[in-house]
């Protein structure tokens, strides 16, 4: 007689973990871009479409896949000498270069990606990102069990505002915040206002007068102005294309008798959001028309449910005053594949090291 046999008693057979390498940017990056932890789900598909797009490259993609559902997808570009077989992360500096990675990405996942990426290239800069993202951190550990050498520079510290303090922002700010306003507006109407969706063109162009009038208009070359057509004004357009980007996207602007004054634009990943750029009319300077609207953007961010707010790395006094504080450092990292060139990178790691900052 046959005996019927429990569900439990079959053997299960290890999930089916393989990894692809694809020409092009893979459609699979949205897919485990929806299923990444919250701050890395801007890692999208258009995301790296505009960068290429802003900044060359032809880039291939990796994409691990578990089970059939896609949980790692990296994308990378050649640089340098063709033979060196060196390649980088594409994107935009910040929030971070990256790539996305399911919430609860497997062991052998990692392995997979590490795998082939190693028959792809030998060594791949990712980065700057912050200490603790966990994209890194697990590509890290295995890496190393692997034979990989991992090489960091550190680029700067970030600096980052918890807004569910009670005590943000004070009573005696705010006053003084009213007396600016109060004579800011004797150079005419002040218009605040937060910018909504289908409004990224113009306010994208808005943005960019305020910069041509700003410091970094006037006193360098323009090459990092956010939003001009010298600066990464085409990357932040390509990227807008996403509506699911483009819903990401925050900012605030103040307008001076009809005319850009300041403005600040950021990028909201759940409870996160990264501050990208701000600036200001250096004509109306002296009632800190920036600090003024980046009280009121702060405030009504809160209101919207975000809880930390993300700057990055540079002008720390402004920061600071805002009330940030330091936060994880940005790193460069350098992963070389196990064998030889591992071991010759470790010989160079002193120089990897020293070509970061202070």
């Amino acid at each position: 007689m046959t005996k019927p046999m429990l569900l439990a008693e079959f053997t299960r057979l290890p999930s089916p973990t393989r990894a692809s390498v694809l020409d092009g940017l893979s459609g699979a990056i949205d897919a485990v871009a929806e299923a990444a932890p919250a701050a890395q789900r801007f890692l999208r598909y258009q995301w790296y479409a505009a960068a290429l797009e802003a900044y060359g490259g032809a880039a291939r993609t990796i994409v691990v896949e578990d089970d059939d559902e896609p949980v790692i997808a990296l994308p990378f570009v050649g640089v340098g000498p063709t033979l060196a077989r060196v390649a980088m992360v594409p994107g935009c500096y910040w929030p971070f270069r990256g790539f996305p990675m399911h919430a609860r990405v497997g062991t052998r996942a990692v392995d997979a990606l590490l795998d082939t990426l190693g028959r792809s290239v030998n060594a791949l800069r990712i980065g700057p990102v912050c200490d603790g993202d966990p994209t890194i951190e697990a590509l890290l550990a295995r890496a190393r069990v692997k034979g990989w050498a991992a090489l960091d520079r550190f680029v700067a510290n970030s600096f980052v505002l918890d807004l569910t303090q009670d005590d943000w922002p004070r009573g005696s700010t705010l006053r003084k915040n009213r007396f600016h306003e109060k004579h800011l507006a004797e150079h005419g109407v002040l218009d605040w206002r937060f910018v909504g969706a289908g409004e990224w063109e113009l306010a994208f162009d808005a943005f960019a007068q305020v910069e041509g009038r700003s410091w970094i208009g006037a006193k360098t070359d323009g090459r990092d102005a956010k939003f001009t057509r010298t600066g990464h004004g085409r990357f932040w357009r390509g990227a807008a294309r996403d509506p699911i980007l483009a819903g990401m996207m925050s900012a605030a602007l103040l307008t001076i008798k009809g005319v850009p004054s300041a403005f600040s634009f950021d990028l909201d990943c759940g409870p996160t959001r990264y501050a990208i750029a701000n600036s200001y009319d250096p004509a109306v300077a002296r009632h800190s028309p920036g600090k003024l609207l980046a009280y009121r953007n702060l405030v009504h961010a809160r209101g919207a449910g975000i809880r930390m707010v993300d700057w990055g790395a540079g002008d720390s006094g402004y920061k600071q005053t805002l009330g940030a504080v330091q936060g994880p450092a940005l790193r460069d990292w350098l992963l070389v594949r196990p064998g030889v060139p591992a071991a010759l990178a470790r010989l160079l790691k002193g120089r990897w090291a020293a070509s970061g900052q202070e």
